[in-house]
């Protein structure tokens, strides 16, 4: 069963806003065995868009469009909806009545114009999906054995919409495989050892069982995928495959990511033990604590984070000895531990990360090498400083410098 998406918006085309309603889509699809062949976006432009109908009435069985729903002429999707169906606008009482119940609820200081009351206005042979959270409704028009679903653009509308509507609608509409998916995360290894250590293993793998890599900054996914018309015989094979997979990784996995990511598995660790946390940042800026916060419940362990950017913070709030920056430089790792101790001696807490190094583009307070970084962690039993080279890109020396972080912290407290 295949689908494409197709986001209508010159918005998209010029780069001022993200996508991220097709990737919602498309995981959304996958849940209930839907794969996505192919995603397109076109300008707001009539027959750009008929075209791209056209096309992926070709290629697939359901076609999901986002976008152009709007009130204004620059929102086209309905005209465009209607001339591909041979079709008419008509207007929808119990549409026109949802958007007067908004303007008269929410926008009470602009009244209703004929523009707004326009929202009302569908294809006459489209089912009405119906928009809570919006003015655009959306629309279902099944023709010639192709599905088309128009959903607003709003991402939150849309969402729900989705999730809400458009997901449990195809599930009964139409019959589909399982698709399963597994991602296990590995961190220290290399893509390419990664897959010389794993040859045999992928080499024997059921035919209906792939196996992606998915490299990014410092870690490695591996992403098994099944498909099939058994749910359960489908499970069991995934299951089996990732029991024989886990010895071979067992040095460098960090769980499954569709459980839970890397922070993730710290902070469980950290509340199950009753540990404290704490953070000295230095080139990564706030990035670990941001990580950190982002995860509900963290106030029960992280207790706060000093972002120590110039080297006068480091003396003055952390304590490290000026003496030991003249010597040592202050990227080194003398001085990122003596960070980690300061903020866990000034928070008070069970174990601490410290960051320093050179992110570049220059090399500000140090001769380091751009790349050059030390990750420190402080705990009651142990501590450790350690250097590495993350390259010459700035955001991935700090996002890779992140990730490492939150891997040396979970190998020491796993031996508390």
């Amino acid at each position: 069963m295949l689908a494409e998406i197709i986001t209508i918006g010159d918005e998209i085309l010029i780069g001022q806003i993200v996508d991220t309603n097709s990737a919602f889509i498309a995981k959304e699809l996958n849940k209930i065995g839907i794969s996505v062949y192919q995603i397109t976006s076109v300008q707001d432009d009539r027959e750009h868009i008929l075209n791209a109908f056209a096309d992926a009435a070709k290629r697939v069985s359901i076609v999901l469009v986002t976008g152009g729903l709007g009130p204004t002429k620059d929102d086209i999707t309905k005209h465009t909806f209607c001339e591909f169906f041979n079709d008419t606008l008509v207007e929808n009482e119990s549409v026109l009545a949802h958007v007067e119940h908004l303007f008269a609820k929410y926008i009470t200081a602009t009244p209703i114009s004929d523009l707004n009351r326009r929202q009302a206005l569908v294809p006459s042979r489209a089912e009405v999906l119906h928009n809570a959270n919006g003015t655009a409704p959306g629309m279902w028009m099944h023709e010639n054995g192709v599905t088309f679903i128009s959903m607003p653009g709003v991402p939150f509308e849309m969402m729900h919409l989705m999730t809400e509507i458009v997901i449990p609608k195809l599930s009964s509409f139409y019959r589909r495989p399982h698709i399963i998916h597994r991602t296990i995360v590995t961190y220290g290894l290399g893509e390419s050892s990664l897959a010389q250590r794993l040859e045999s293993w992928e080499d024997a793998l059921p035919s209906f069982i792939k196996l992606a890599y998915l490299p990014n900054l410092g870690k490695v996914r591996l992403r098994l995928t099944g498909k099939g018309p058994d749910y359960d015989a489908l499970a069991e094979a995934i299951e089996a495959e990732c029991q024989k997979l886990y010895p071979l990784i067992k040095d460098i996995m960090y769980g499954i990511e569709d459980d839970q990511s890397l922070e993730e598995i710290v902070a469980k660790l950290l509340t199950e033990k009753k540990l404290t946390l704490s953070t000295a940042e230095s080139f990564t800026g706030g990035k670990i604590a941001e990580s950190i916060t982002a995860i509900p419940g963290a106030s029960q362990y992280f207790k706060g984070s000093v972002v120590s950017y110039a080297t006068e913070a480091k003396i003055n709030v952390l304590g490290v000895p000026e003496q030991m920056v003249n010597e040592h430089s202050v990227v080194s790792a003398e001085v990122a531990s003596a960070m980690a101790k300061g903020v866990r001696n000034l928070l008070k807490t069970d174990f601490a990360i410290a960051t320093t190094g050179n992110a570049g583009p220059t090399k500000g307070d140090s001769d380091a090498e751009v790349g050059t970084v030390f990750i420190a962690i402080e705990g009651p039993k142990s501590s450790l400083a350690k250097e590495f080279q993350m390259g010459n890109n700035r955001e991935r020396i700090v996002q890779k410098s992140v990730n490492k972080a939150f891997e040396l912290l979970q190998k020491e407290i796993l031996k508390m």
